[in-house]
């Protein structure tokens, strides 16, 4: 991939799209990142190590407004940090040895099992009186985050909130938030691994991951604004979306 002004001028744009969407949605943006960069020619293992490099300061912009606005409790936070960095470090060793098809075909199947999980109509806005999550359930949605991190480039987060409305009955918005911080964590740990082995590009993945950290800073900030079966649903096309962008990239590989 040649690096010209020109080329890094539709990165900047897409990364402010994905910031925006990270700080929404408490995802790390690795859903915009690795189509965009598999479309500009980077085969997959070198795709989705630069998305998780952008994932980075992405996310930093969208946790720094959680915390600033007090919004992230400590022991929570803490719990889902630990579980995530754990698994990142790991899996981001594990994923070089993986087929790109199995990489993509593993996005295809995590993404569409979450379509059909994910309800709007289940919401309950009475959430936000419910008790905290026990610290080791949150420690086991962030090694969710780090697997998806380290071994697919993916910040987790359309993971991690499922899980934790779903099956532990946490809020959207707190979700939402501890989500931003375990993608943040988990891309962090994973990060010095991609660039060790030179997986990753990192000039791409600093131009993603700085606008797009100006766009997640604005919408994380902006977050109680938006409706709680507003952001489900965004969510569940988010997934449905990428199913079938995931497999059909996975099927193209596998016959290619």
């Amino acid at each position: 991939m040649e690096l010209t002004l020109w080329s890094l001028l539709p990165l900047a744009l897409l990364g402010v799209l994905a910031g925006l969407m990270s700080g929404l949605l408490g995802i790390g943006g690795g859903l915009v990142f690795s189509p965009l960069l598999l479309l500009l020619g980077l085969e997959p293992h070198q795709a989705l190590a630069t998305s998780s490099l952008a994932i980075v300061p992405t996310t930093l912009g969208g946790t720094w407004s959680h915390v600033t606005s007090r919004s992230l409790p400590l022991r929570s936070a803490l719990a889902i940090a630990l579980g995530a960095g754990s698994a990142s470090l790991l899996f981001s060793q594990l994923g070089r040895f993986t087929h790109g098809a199995l990489l993509l075909g593993l996005q295809a199947l995590m993404y569409g099992v979450l379509t059909l999980v994910m309800d709007p109509g289940r919401v309950e806005h009475e959430q936000s009186a419910s008790a905290p999550a026990p610290p080791a359930a949150l420690s086991a949605v962030g090694l969710v985050a780090g697997m998806a991190t380290g071994l697919l480039g993916l910040g987790g987060g359309l993971v991690m909130v499922p899980l934790m409305t779903t099956l532990l009955r946490q809020p959207v918005r707190l979700a939402i938030r501890l989500s931003t911080l375990a993608v943040l964590v988990s891309a962090a740990v994973a990060a010095p691994v991609f660039i060790s082995d030179e997986r990753g590009l990192w000039p791409v993945a600093l131009v993603l991951g700085l606008c797009a950290a100006a766009g997640a800073s604005w919408s994380a900030a902006r977050l109680n604004n938006v409706g709680e079966d507003t952001l489900v649903w965004l969510l569940r096309a988010l997934t449905l979306l990428l199913t079938v962008d995931s497999g059909r990239r996975a099927l193209a590989l596998l016959l290619g």
